[in-house]
């Protein structure tokens, strides 16, 4: 498997699949959620307006994975999953960001993806710290059953590159 980390816009990578660091809904956001969502063009929105709720207004829980295709993307495909909010990491925060990981890459799997991008779940404006989320991610890729070919690490700072750089250096891993 090869691991890299980009300090790059996600949209911009030509990969398998893309994950989103979505909101519960999957109808859009901020930060990566709504970059995605740009472009990636309506039909995403439309994609994802078509997936089931599972209660009033979540199509995804936190923790869970959704695809729908790219559209306008240069990746074949989007991996929605939502994050934690962090709330002190007394709350099951660690548990249900791995969760996060490990379900994309269940989908990932499943679609037989051999590349994929991960942005720092959980560590915008959802607040879990960045060395924590990078240790997270990592670890919870670099051990899984089944990787894909290629794993980036799309890093959106200087901060987020360093927290990344530190957590596959501290497991023997270049990135």
């Amino acid at each position: 498997m090869i691991v890299d980390i980009a300090q790059t816009d996600i949209v911009r990578l030509a990969v398998d699949a893309i994950v989103n660091a979505a909101n519960a809904s999957l109808l859009g956001g901020g930060g990566v959620d709504g970059a995605i969502h740009r472009a990636a063009g309506p039909r995403l929105l439309a994609a994802c307006r078509d997936l089931p709720e599972t209660r009033q207004g979540v199509r995804c829980p936190t923790g869970e994975a959704r695809l729908t295709p790219g559209f306008d993307l240069p990746a074949r495909y989007v991996v929605h999953t939502v994050g934690p909010v962090w709330r002190g990491g007394g709350h099951g925060e660690a548990r249900l960001l791995a969760a996060c990981y490990a379900h994309c890459l269940r989908l990932a799997r499943e679609h037989a993806v051999a590349s994929i991008a991960f942005p720092a779940i959980s560590a915008g404006v959802y607040g879990y710290p960045m060395d924590d989320a990078a240790r997270i991610a990592v670890d919870t890729v670099l051990t899984a059953p089944w990787r894909p070919e290629a794993v980036i690490f799309c890093t959106f700072s200087a901060e987020a590159t360093r927290a990344y750089r530190a957590a596959l250096d501290a497991l023997g891993q270049r990135g």
